[in-house]
């Protein structure tokens, strides 16, 4: 197995923040790194009794424009970038005489904290120069030197922030315990930082880029939190009526189109708090909105609509006849008379979306950094059905098992969904027992007076135990779908075939945090 090591001999030393950066000074120099660094940090540097090679005279230039232009020069980037070894780039440097740069530390210019002094200190915004200010902190040759280092993990080191000092002094104190003091890293320890160099870069550039497109919403989930929308909502939808959106609306809307967007027949869902509290498929999509609506009109009030048909003039009236409050109406489009009626509600958001492309990444905000995942794009279909009971479902059953299977998908897990004829008849989410979400769904059918008996009911997860379906079953549920896959998924088959129920598994797992 040929050496991955390999030996830091010169560091480039560029940073805003000083705070740590002494010990790690010191052990470079113990170790016998020469050192190149710029402006205020070779200063630093020299006050610390270290020798410091600054980069003017490695570029033979002076930096320039108030410091904006110091480290962007081929000597420099030439010195990250060469690949070691490789015959031509060996070649060129001797030809222009480029040294090697094997490590870099370099942290950005605070950005995202000049921008919240501006937020949160009016008296920070009186006594500086205003936007001047804000962009003199967009990194340039920093951000730079840092991508150059993470790109060529393979014989650089790059450290992007203080928050990988730490990190890098372990590497240190490691080497320079051993006799000969050589500095020595590992691919995997370079890798490593290169992951945390592009982390920092991308977060920053979020940063910046939210700034200069964000859109500032009236508050967050809560009137204390402050909120904005970064990215083009016009290949979305567009806004042809009503109050701006907020931050609640976006989450909101985004979970209704997800969910009407799945079926390729008429339907119609009503969503609150990112869960479907009514949905149905039908034919006709006046009678898909009268089955979603009658589902569960008191969670309906305040709700968000999504058709994936066109809104018709009965739809628009039977909202007004209803006095429902509305938060948000999308659909592809609006009859004209439809749209007079609901324009009449000046609060109500009227939405024509614009066919949607749904993100294929889901990206979120995690503890210090981010954690990004496939969006659960999968659609079952009668192809995807496995038979497991004696009984098989009939053709209706079938129908609705699928509806129901996708309704569960949308909403939060523990989820039961369960399904008559095309409508949602009632749903449980949000539970930390599967045994409460069915039950939460059988009291509000109850709620709102429907006989569940030939309904189906989906699970997004697997059953652990029979007793959702024994339940389900004596409620007068016949038929079931869900993933499978548990140890004990005979007993829930079991379960079925001693109530004469049908089940059919899936092999898709849909659970939604």
């Amino acid at each position: 197995m040929e050496n991955d090591s390999k030996q830091i001999k010169t560091a480039l030393v560029s940073v805003f923040y000083k705070d740590g950066l002494d010990e790690i000074i010191q052990m470079l120099d113990k170790g016998g790194v020469k050192i190149i660094s710029t402006g205020g940090t070779a200063k630093f540097i020299k006050e610390l009794g270290v020798n410091v090679t600054e980069v003017e005279e490695i570029t033979k230039f002076p930096s320039i424009f108030g410091g904006r232009v110091k480290t962007l020069h081929p000597a420099i980037a030439g010195g990250i970038l060469k690949i070691r070894g490789n015959a031509e780039h060996e070649e060129e440097a001797k030809k222009h005489n480029i040294p090697e740069i094997d490590l870099v530390i370099c942290d950005l210019y605070p950005f995202e904290e000049t921008l919240a002094k501006y937020t949160n200190d009016l008296d920070y915004v009186k006594a500086t120069t205003g936007e001047a200010d804000i962009i003199e902190k967009i990194d340039i040759g920093g951000i730079t030197l840092v991508r150059e280092a993470g790109k060529n993990f393979n014989d650089v080191v790059i450290v992007p922030s203080k928050n990988q000092y730490a990190y890098l002094k372990e590497i240190l104190e490691k080497n320079i315990r051993k006799s000969d003091f050589r500095i020595l890293t590992t691919l995997e320890e370079r890798k490593y930082l290169a992951g945390c160099a592009f982390e920092v870069t991308s977060m920053y550039d979020f940063a910046i880029r939210s700034y200069f497109q964000g859109n500032t919403l009236r508050y967050g989930e809560n009137s204390h939190q402050g909120a904005s929308f970064v990215g083009e909502i016009s290949k979305s939808w567009n806004q042809i009526h009503g109050k701006e959106m907020s931050y609640n609306n976006f989450i909101d809307t985004e979970s209704a189109i997800a969910l009407v967007y799945d079926f390729s027949d008429p339907a119609f869902a009503i969503i609150k708090h990112t869960n479907a509290c009514g949905f149905a498929v039908d034919e006709d999509i006046t009678i898909a909105y009268k089955k979603a609506y009658d589902a569960d009109p008191v969670s309906a009030f305040g709700g968000i609509l999504a058709s994936n048909r066109e809104i018709t003039e009965e739809i628009a009236e039977m909202i007004r006849d209803t006095k429902l409050f509305v938060e948000v109406i999308i659909a592809p489009d609006f009859r004209q008379h439809a749209l007079e009626i609901l324009e009449q509600k000046k609060d109500i958001r009227i939405l024509k979306w614009n066919n949607p492309e749904l993100p294929k990444s889901q990206i979120r905000t995690c503890l210090s950094g981010i954690i990004m995942q496939d969006r659960d794009a999968h659609i079952k279909t009668k192809q995807d059905l496995k038979y497991v009971t004696d009984r098989k479902p009939t053709e209706q059953e079938e129908k609705d098992l699928l509806i129901a299977n996708l309704v569960a998908k949308h909403i939060k897990s523990n989820a039961i969904t369960i399904v008559k004829n095309g409508q949602l008849l009632a749903m449980g989410c949000g539970q930390t027992s599967r045994i409460d979400a069915l039950k939460q769904a059988l009291a509000k059918a109850e709620n709102f007076k429907f006989d569940v008996h030939g309904a189906v009911m989906a699970s997004e997860a697997f059953f652990p135990f029979p007793d959702c379906v024994e339940v389900a079953g004596n409620a007068g549920i016949t038929a079931v779908i869900h993933p499978g896959g548990s140890k004990n998924d005979q007993a829930s088959i079991d379960k079925c075939n001693e109530l004469n129920m049908a089940m059919t598994t899936t092999g898709y797992r849909h659970f939604k945090h």
